[in-house]
């Protein structure tokens, strides 16, 4: 009965907000968004799928949004009967997930309620939604936006994390400005290299309540970051400092933390080549120093590692590793030319990639205190040193041509270096695999297309070989049909030789799509930038509805 009232409820408020704005004429404009995904799960032991008791599991989520001349307004509401497998189960019941208003009134703007905000490239500061991780960190409080001059903009906030349906622990409190140099003068402004410049501070106050350590109740951190852009190239920097914040996931020391990101860029028409590295350490940042997980997280630690788009290539995706990580990745992508022997007629895309990360080097402070042991400043570490142990490894090489007018063809070839003990936090040692995929898309008459691949991924250790098919027809542009098999069949446990079949099927209209799905669903881990979850195996038939009004 729940569920059937939250249906008509949505549809109810899709309905009158159409309403309002199409017949009614009211003053101001509401927009809004609904989405709601939900599987009917089936027992599976031989692929490890849990029993449900619920047998039907769902996440839905209703946005709407008014709008009129510099002011606007929003509520999200969110149910959950119960959270989809592989969401933290606190997400559960329904309610009003986050409200907020905005007022903007020429160079000022003030915002109050929930809000995502960013300060840099986040190593500080990021809150952000993304649904596939179950990721949803905003910050209900207070935001103001000012810029008092052309050319620089301020930031201020303070208020708690969005825990769930309730709210975290920690205050936070932050302050970000950013001066485009190039703005300032008007004559700078013709200038080929273009320098913008930024600091940000951010503090979390948690009460003490620990009955082993004292802990400090204010962490304060800081940040500056540099922007340079001259003609073709460009160079970004930033480095961040926090202090000792004794936490879970640091297992209590209190060791300052550190974080330095720096990438440089070069592009011209048909050739880009890109270099980064990066430096963690000990810079976890939680407004609750107790939180695991992908909750209550004030700052973002971005992977340098390629996100792969391919089921077999993605299945070892890398997790950033807050407690400490040096990483480096470097990137070049050409544009082959038409009428060469390679490019053909079209001409063709070549991208190479390389990452490696690796842990810092730990040094004992002293005799008598161990590496990481609870309520000791932990360890130190040189800031240029790499440690000995390899975290993960990734080259691959991505080739796609255009054969004719209608045929196109995308290869992919992927090495991957994959430490399970310390990515998924269990024994399992080094993982080496390899992977090939042949990608082959071809369009029809009256706007079929049809789109076949082959994945295949080698490897001694862990479950063995996967060899992955899978043929889509589209109609377009409300049809797509699809099926794929995901085969184990390298599995050195012959039981475990599975096929994963799943067959798909979607149809979009206007702004609205549904799509079905119906198989089987490996156990496996979902990252989007460094922030992972767990998948677990899943047998049965799931339905996904979106739409926007």
């Amino acid at each position: 009965m729940n569920k059937l009232k939250f249906t008509i409820t949505c549809i109810f408020a899709c309905s009158f907000s159409f309403i309002i704005n199409a017949q009614i004429n009211i003053p101001g404009e509401i927009r809004g968004d609904f989405q709601a995904d939900f599987q009917i799960y089936q027992t599976d032991s031989v692929i490890g799928a849990p029993d449900v008791p619920e047998k039907f599991l769902m996440n839905s989520y209703l946005n709407l949004v008014y709008m009129k001349g510099n002011f606007s307004a929003g509520v999200r509401y969110e149910a959950y009967y119960n959270a989809l497998l592989g969401y933290d189960p606190r997400y559960k019941g329904n309610g009003i997930a986050s409200r907020w208003a905005s007022y903007k009134h020429k160079d000022f703007e003030i915002t109050a309620g929930n809000f995502y905000e960013q300060f840099g490239s986040g190593i500080l500061l990021r809150s952000y939604e993304d649904r596939n991780l179950g990721m949803d960190n905003s910050i209900d409080g207070v935001r103001i936006n000012y810029s008092p001059y052309k050319g620089i903009f301020l930031k201020g906030i303070a208020g708690y994390h969005r825990y769930f349906f309730d709210k975290g622990q920690g205050i936070i409190r932050g302050a970000d400005a950013e001066i485009h140099v190039n703005s300032l003068r008007e004559k700078w402004e013709e200038k080929d290299l273009k320098v913008i410049l930024g600091g940000s501070f951010v503090s979390k106050y948690q009460q003490d309540k620990d009955p082993i350590y004292v802990l400090p109740e204010n962490v304060g951190a800081l940040a500056g970051r540099l922007t340079m852009v001259y003609k073709k190239i460009n160079l970004f920097g930033e480095y961040a400092y926090k202090i000792n914040d004794p936490s879970a996931v640091n297992r209590q020391i209190y060791k300052e933390g550190q974080a330095f990101f720096l990438n440089a860029s070069y592009a011209t028409k048909g050739f880009s080549v890109l270099a980064a590295v990066k430096r963690i350490d000990n810079m976890n940042f939680r407004s609750d120093r107790n939180a695991t997980g992908n909750v209550l997280q004030i700052n973002y630690l971005p992977s340098l590692t390629k996100p792969h788009a391919y089921a077999l290539t993605g299945y070892y995706p890398y997790a950033s590793q807050p407690n400490g990580e040096m990483a480096i990745m470097g990137q070049i992508a050409y544009k082959i030319p038409k009428k060469t022997l390679i490019g053909g007629d079209y001409g063709a895309d070549l991208n190479v990639n390389f990452s490696r990360v690796h842990d810092i080097q730990r040094l004992a402070i002293n005799d008598t205190i161990s590496i990481g042991q609870s309520g000791t400043l932990g360890y130190s570490s040189p800031f240029t040193a790499i440690g000995d142990e390899l975290f993960f490894q990734d080259v691959n090489l991505g080739f796609g041509r255009r054969m004719n007018k209608n045929l196109r063809l995308n290869l992919e070839y992927v090495y991957i270096i994959y430490n399970t003990d310390v990515i998924e936090g269990h024994e399992g040692g080094m993982v080496h695999a390899h992977v090939g995929v042949v990608d082959m898309s071809l369009r029809l008459k009256n706007k079929h297309a049809i789109r076949w691949e082959i994945q295949h991924l080698f490897t001694d250790q862990d479950k063995g070989n996967w060899i992955m098919g899978l043929v889509e027809y589209t109609i377009a542009p409300k049809w797509s049909f699809g099926v794929q098999d995901i085969f184990n069949y390298g599995n050195s446990d012959a039981g475990k030789r599975i096929h994963f079949y799943l067959a798909s099927v979607a149809y979009t209209h206007n702004s609205s799509r549904l799509a079905i799905n119906y198989g089987k669903q490996r156990e496996g881990i979902v990252c989007v930038g460094g922030v992972c979850r767990s998948v677990p195996a899943s047998n049965g038939l799931s339905v996904s509805i979106t739409t926007n009004f």
